[in-house]
């Protein structure tokens, strides 16, 4: 700081590397409304563009009807709705996938929780991020929806690769869930319909100065495969748990690359599909203790001895609030009170960042075992929402796409 301050001789440095950039709003192929299952496909054609699909984002409009075609007054939207209306979301590029998001509803929750901070609230009500209470309404008296959700809430490409991408075919597709029940809190029983009739890729063309579009030409001449490196997010489900207090889950055998890095845990009694159910909060289950193993090693070393019904959940929520710490390398500052998170978000964090020798070679078996102060409830689901490393390699020139196995 001091070195600063005397550093008089500092030359005034105007930094004009990119001449212009502008935002494209790319529309699907075909039909302007978008019933459920359907499958809705926007492609960047253009390949020689400078395109930043970090800065890009959805633009969804809808509306929250009644069968007759009038406004659903008594039908409330839950927190993150918009999410829950796509079961999935691909971002290829060549025809290649290089990032996906299953049941977007719930695994950009579980992120956002984990991520988002008290001073981006406003910010996120624009993406149809509600306060975790749900005391705001995310449709007007007519039931009209207008949001702009950016990709960094759905994809973990689009957050954590943040340069451009040069001469490719890019292509975003989304699939529009079954049904909307996760959607909405019916209060009554009330017929309801969402239409969407609007849904656009924004996407941000950058164009470079003279000397770098030169530089960059002459990069691209030569071929040399660009690497992609970024944190995929991967959400497992347990559709019914079994009523014990104990159970093993094998979630799956990942490659040495992409073994985990964070997982989280949450539990769900009755409210996926349900209606008057809120699919957007999650239940604590009396859980008392969990481990993660990956092989031999577990995570984390000691037990963690919670008892909700006597208040026994602080290392729990210390877990979550370190989140941040570790993940983003920033000062934790979590979005969630600690008796909001017991209340709406009981989510249960495990660090595995840091591995040992013996897990840099060969597969990885993910496995979870958790225990419980009494026996699940009927209708209970598990979900596993696992981070891990990827890398992919695209070549500007010749248009190659693959997705590293070993790390180079």
């Amino acid at each position: 700081m001091e070195e600063e301050m005397l550093n008089i001789q500092t030359p005034v440095v105007f930094d004009e590397s990119i001449a212009h950039q502008e935002i494209h709003a790319h529309k699907p192929y075909a039909s302007s409304i978008f019933n459920n299952s359907d499958e809705i496909r926007k492609t960047v054609q253009h390949q020689d563009l400078c395109v930043l699909p970090s800065k890009s984002s959805l633009h969804i409009s809808e509306k929250l009807l009644k069968s007759d075609g009038t406004a659903a007054a008594i039908t409330t939207s839950v927190n993150n709705a918009i999410c829950h209306l796509f079961e999935d979301v691909r971002y290829e590029l060549h025809a290649v996938e290089i990032d996906k998001c299953k049941n977007v509803g719930l695994t950009s929750l579980l992120k956002g929780f984990a991520s988002l901070n008290p001073g981006q609230s406003w910010l996120m009500e624009n993406a149809g991020w509600l306060d975790v209470q749900e005391t705001k309404r995310l449709t007007d008296a007519d039931g009209n929806f207008d949001v702009v959700i950016p990709l960094s809430m759905i994809l973990g490409f689009a957050e954590d690769y943040r340069k451009i991408i040069v001469n490719a075919k890019h292509e975003l597709i989304l699939t529009r869930s079954k049904s909307d029940l996760n959607a909405i809190v019916q209060n009554q029983d009330e017929d309801f319909r969402i239409e969407i009739d609007q849904v656009e890729w924004l996407i941000l063309y950058v164009k470079l100065s003279d000397q770098r579009k030169i530089a960059l030409l002459n990069y691209i001449e030569k071929d040399t495969p660009v690497s992609m490196s970024f944190r995929s997010w991967e959400l497992y489900e347990y559709p019914l748990l079994p009523a014990t207090t104990k159970h093993v889950w094998t979630v799956k055998t990942s490659t040495h690359l992409e073994k985990p890095r964070f997982v989280m845990l949450g539990f769900q009694t009755n409210r996926k599909n349900k209606a008057g159910k809120n699919a957007s909060h999650l239940d604590h289950c009396n859980i008392t203790d969990v481990k993660l193993f990956l092989n031999s090693e577990y995570y984390p070393y000691g037990n963690l001895n919670l008892d909700m019904s006597h208040n026994r959940f602080a290392l729990l929520y210390e877990m979550y609030a370190n989140f941040q710490a570790t993940y983003y390398g920033k000062e934790p500052e979590p979005l969630l009170t600690k008796s909001e998170f017991l209340q709406y978000e009981p989510l249960i964090f495990i660090d595995c960042s840091k591995q040992n020798e013996a897990l840099k070679s060969g597969p990885v078996d993910i496995r979870i075992e958790f225990e419980a102060k009494n026996n699940f409830p009927t209708g209970t689901s598990a979900y596993c929402l696992i981070l891990h490393d990827r890398i992919i390699e695209y070549n500007p020139l010749s248009g190659g796409v693959r997705k590293l196995v070993e790390k180079p």
